[in-house]
């Protein structure tokens, strides 16, 4: 795998008034796969994405000088914003958007309610799921707080341009793998129900005498995320056993790209869905709150895959299950 080069200074979406990422600390072994050349169908990058998404299943995708990038990063440091409000809502205001008791993972996840390893350690994140479904009308909406309602045309923009992204990943590891045309589009159709979803993630400063992950290692169930983040605290493991835990440093003009479980199962192993977790950020960003803005795209509902969404959350989880809710990689390619 290819280092990455890393040039670009300032965090992701240009907030200088941001700590740097330290300099001196070892970082995550992705290629760095450029949109622009993707888009011209550039037969060696396209041999450079397959190879990021066999050996490590993370990638960086250079967003810059193409029309859906801009668009996209425009959406994303506008949707930083809206999940900052979100967030500062009162408590009991968010606890209404809660529907983990209707077995929804949609909504919001409150600090602290789902866990991080076998003993049943509570994280230090919070959530806000927006369905896609729900967005782009495809089924019944769901309640919302009013402050979301004016920005649903920025989501649907958001919705639309990353998955614009995700078919011409999908087209481009079609080819590789020789499948006939559309065969994996056709699994993750934009106007199809599925459980595709945006996410907002915060990530609150952490005392330093009692820092600890703030959520645990997994896989992603899905097929294909792409994350925005303005500060370090994803980590991956990379293959080998002596792999020790990595940074993954944000770029400016770049999101990071994985690969989930779905596209293991589809390619019988042969894409790589990698363990990751979030920890604290590293060095002067660690007092700082990370907040991220995420797009989970998943395979289609008809698409039939044993899920595993809500096994984490606290009154759900049991610690003899611990094992099969990591994902591919600690339980042998099992969904």
């Amino acid at each position: 795998m290819a280092i990455s080069s890393v040039s670009d200074p300032l965090p992701p979406l240009n907030k200088p008034t941001l700590p740097p990422f330290p300099t001196t600390i070892p970082t995550a072994p992705l290629h760095r796969i450029s949109l622009s050349k993707l888009l011209s169908h550039d037969p060696r990058e396209s041999s450079r994405l397959f190879t990021a998404c066999k050996d490590l299943g993370f990638f960086y995708l250079d967003l810059r000088s193409t029309t859906p990038g801009d668009s996209l990063l425009a959406d994303a440091a506008a949707l930083f914003d809206v999940g900052e409000d979100f967030f500062n809502l009162p408590l009991e205001e968010k606890m209404k958007y809660d529907f983990s008791g209707q077995k929804s993972y949609f909504g919001y996840k409150g600090f602290g309610t789902a866990v991080i390893d076998r003993k049943g350690t509570r994280d230090r994140n919070e959530f806000y799921n927006i369905s896609k479904n729900d967005i782009l009308a495809l089924s019944p909406p769901l309640p919302s707080p009013h402050l979301l309602l004016p920005h649903h045309p920025l989501l649907s923009s958001f919705i639309r341009t990353s998955h614009t992204l995700v078919h011409l990943l999908l087209s481009h590891l079609n080819t590789h793998l020789r499948l006939p045309p559309s065969t994996l589009q056709n699994l993750h159709r934009l106007h199809h129900l599925s459980g595709d979803q945006v996410r907002f993630v915060k990530a609150p400063p952490q005392d330093p005498s009692d820092s600890r992950t703030a959520l645990g290692e997994h896989t992603d169930f899905g097929s294909i995320t792409i994350l925005f983040n303005r500060l370090g605290g994803l980590q991956v493991l990379p293959p080998g056993e002596n792999a020790e835990w990595v940074y993954v440093r944000p770029l400016e003009g770049d999101a990071i790209v994985n690969l989930g479980d779905a596209m293991v199962k589809f390619t019988n192993g042969l894409l790589r869905s990698n363990l990751h977790r979030v920890v604290a950020p590293p060095g002067g960003q660690k007092g700082e709150t990370r907040f991220s803005v995420v797009y989970f795209n998943r395979p289609e509902d008809e698409v039939l895959l044993r899920r595993r969404a809500l096994g984490k959350r606290v009154g759900v989880f049991r610690e003899e299950e611990w094992e099969r809710g990591l994902g591919t990689e600690r339980v042998g390619g099992r969904l």
